[in-house]
């Protein structure tokens, strides 16, 4: 990913274009109620509990339709980007380390300024205060040699975050298009060698291999969720659609997805129709263990943190020493005083690129799976709802 697609991407508000969950969950297509899957940012209404930090990733879980999309490319999306740089959450997470490297700059500014010489508000110049002291500079030159070094760290290390939540997002794409491919089959193929095919049963099959294809993926986010942000809300939603003894069994499991996946096989074995196209329903089966295993691999793997550290103490340590070497280049601003605001400015976009990376290595409280989830239930509860072979009018 290009640097300047991430600093624009920094540059966008914390919460813009953001879903947040919540708990109004997917129904059956008889039932008045509609998904969760919500666009656009908080409610104004809203109060939210924290702008940035590990606080405000639910309101990162962004999806785009056709109306973002143009908002996206419209030709002042750089002034928009711009003017948000103050209600920026990536940037407000960098308060410590910019407050570090201002402190550092102002420091400088002072101390060179007393054992140097400086110039008054009337313009008038004036000689050192402390004559014992040396000022505080250091040769520009390992800074320009440094720099192809620093970027090629950090260009990997927001590569490789990127590369996991697309990987991430990609895993949850084949769930929602084999959730549909396995429902579609299910529905189309149920019944076999002309038997007459009882409606009531037809209908509550099908409802089972649905419900439960719906709590393999709700069961697969509850279990790549921090465990404080929606267990209750889960337990809500399994013991509102599904059984008791379903509901508690899935609850009780040690690994919920593989206890869900579990059930979901054995719905399927239960439909009457020939053995090799319920073979062909069960691969879907096996693509849902994968991208399980996926997510649990990304999750419980991070980038190597050696690597982490060594690009973070590079970057701080570069940023903090930088003043040093900039202040003879500030000489034509009063006292120097222009450093500051360069510095911190410097500070922010360098910081910000280090904390991309760092917010996007962990994808899944950032990753709308609440709403993925919500409309693979919809979705699914619609296919079974089409008559089928022998049910035809």
């Amino acid at each position: 990913m290009r640097l300047s697609t991430l600093l624009l991407l920094a540059l966008a508000p914390s919460h813009a274009r953001a879903f947040a969950p919540t708990t109004t969950r997917a129904q059956p297509l008889s039932s008045s109620s509609s998904t969760s899957l919500e666009m656009g940012p908080p409610p104004t209404n809203v109060v939210l509990e924290e702008t940035y930090g590990e606080g405000s990733r639910k309101y990162r879980r962004t999806v785009y339709t056709h109306k973002e999309w143009v908002k996206h490319r419209s030709s002042d999306r750089f002034l928009r980007n711009l003017s948000s740089m103050i209600y920026s959450g990536v940037y407000k997470s960098l308060t410590k380390e910019v407050l570090a490297t201002v402190c550092v700059t102002t420091f400088l500014v002072i101390w060179n300024g007393l054992t140097g010489g400086y110039t008054d508000l009337n313009g008038v110049q004036h000689e050192a205060i402390i004559t014992s002291l040396p000022m505080l500079t250091i040769p520009l030159t390992p800074f320009t040699l440094l720099s192809p070094s620093l970027g090629l760290l950090l260009v990997f290390r927001t590569n490789s975050s990127y590369g996991r939540w697309d990987e991430a997002r990609k895993f949850w794409g084949l769930n929602i298009n084999h959730t549909r491919d396995l429902n579609r089959m299910a529905t189309a193929w149920y019944g076999h060698d002309g038997i007459p095919i009882d409606p009531a049963r037809r209908a509550e099959d099908l409802r089972q291999v649905s419900l439960f294809t719906w709590a393999f993926v709700r069961s697969m986010k509850r279990h790549l969720s921090p465990p404080e942000e929606d267990e209750t809300e889960f337990c809500q939603e399994l013991r509102k659609r599904l059984s008791p003894t379903q509901a508690e069994a899935i609850i009780a499991s040690a690994h919920r997805p593989n206890r869900a996946l579990y059930d979901l096989s054995v719905a399927i074995d239960r439909l009457p129709m020939h053995f090799m196209r319920k073979n062909e329903i069960n691969k879907n089966l096996s693509i849902f263990e994968d991208t399980l295993g996926g997510c649990e691999r990304l999750l419980s793997s991070p980038v190597p943190l050696f690597y982490s550290r060594h690009t973070a103490r590079f970057l701080s340590t570069w940023l903090l020493l930088l003043p040093f070497a900039m202040y003879d280049p500030f000489k034509g601003s009063w006292n120097h005083i222009a450093e500051i605001p360069a510095i911190a400015l410097a500070s922010v976009f360098l910081f910000g690129i280090d904390e991309l990376a760092t917010q996007m290595e962990e994808p899944f409280t950032i990753l709308p799976m609440q709403g993925f989830c919500d409309k693979i239930g919809a979705w699914c509860d619609e296919i079974i709802s089409w008559r089928g072979q022998g049910l035809d009018d």
